[in-house]
């Protein structure tokens, strides 16, 4: 998966942390999606716009690792 940038969520209540990534969707301008890498690259979550899949990952207490990644081409 390309993209100009992609952050890294967690849950750091687990003994070992639970990652998951955040992209921008390709397919939806605007929109964002929620990369489980445990499951293959599995979009667990698709929002119409950040603030939405931001809010999704808030709710099961995720919290993101400061700084947005630039991705390497």
């Amino acid at each position: 998966m390309t993209s100009d940038w992609y952050e890294v969520w967690v849950d750091d209540g687990l003994p070992v942390p639970y990652v998951l990534f955040v992209f921008p969707d390709k397919e939806l301008a605007g929109g964002v999606v929620v990369i489980d890498p445990k499951e293959k690259d599995k979009v667990v979550h698709s929002g119409t716009d950040y603030e939405n899949a931001k809010m999704w990952l808030l709710e099961d207490e995720y919290e993101r690792v400061e700084g947005r990644m630039t991705a390497r081409s």
